[in-house]
């Protein structure tokens, strides 16, 4: 199994901790992670674009002019698309971007990321994190003790709100709860920090 070293809140060594090779120790498919992220962004879009039709726009319910004898081309709206004004031909309207990957493909890209902090060495794990009150100052000295000058996306266990607020208002920290691990986050930072707590807690569900 792999190992990892477990750190103190004030930086200090606590020993270590063995990671569960079936999450942390497969070999990184970068494919699989791709089309997982994909997956996310994808779904992240809003897809609220409209435009009208000929028959949203207003008026054009009159012939503008006689079907023949004018000389000139035969028109039945003043609505239609090629009128300034008129209906747009094709164009968007809302839908949904969203779309799901299989169940194992989902579970490969997830370990198949993390697998891939522990490789690079950007995996912390501290044995807890808890304050008193919300402090942000404190939650800085945290990452300090912990040599984290990077993005870091920060993993705590459920009800923990005193971190979480704490975190909030630090850029480029992001923190998440232990059952919203996702690969788009894990992707997107330089470092992982976790909670041991959170960590069983995130290897019992993808082992």
């Amino acid at each position: 199994m792999a190992k990892v070293t477990l750190f103190k809140q004030d930086g200090s060594n606590a020993g270590e901790i063995e990671l569960n090779d079936a999450v942390f120790g497969v070999e990184p498919n970068e494919s699989v992670i791709f089309d997982a992220v994909i997956m996310q962004r994808a779904s992240m879009r809003q897809g609220t674009h409209k435009v009208k039709n000929r028959s949203e726009r207003r008026g054009g319910g009159r012939k503008p002019w006689r079907q023949k004898g004018t000389g000139r081309a035969r028109q039945g709206s003043i609505r239609s698309p090629q009128w300034v004004g008129g209906g747009v031909v094709f164009g968007p309207t809302p839908r949904s971007y969203s779309y799901k990957l299989p169940k194992k493909v989902r579970r490969l890209a997830l370990t198949s990321a993390l697998s891939q902090k522990v490789q690079e060495g950007d995996f912390v794990v501290v044995d807890s994190l808890a304050f008193d009150a919300p402090r942000t100052k404190e939650f800085k000295s945290v990452l300090e003790n912990l040599s984290i000058d990077q993005k870091v996306l920060v993993v705590l266990e459920m009800d923990n709100d005193n971190v979480f607020l704490s975190a909030r208002n630090l850029p480029n920290v992001k923190v998440i709860d232990e059952k919203n691990v996702n690969v788009l986050d894990v992707v997107g930072y330089d470092k992982v920090l976790i909670t041991q707590n959170a960590l069983s807690t995130v290897e019992e569900a993808l082992a």
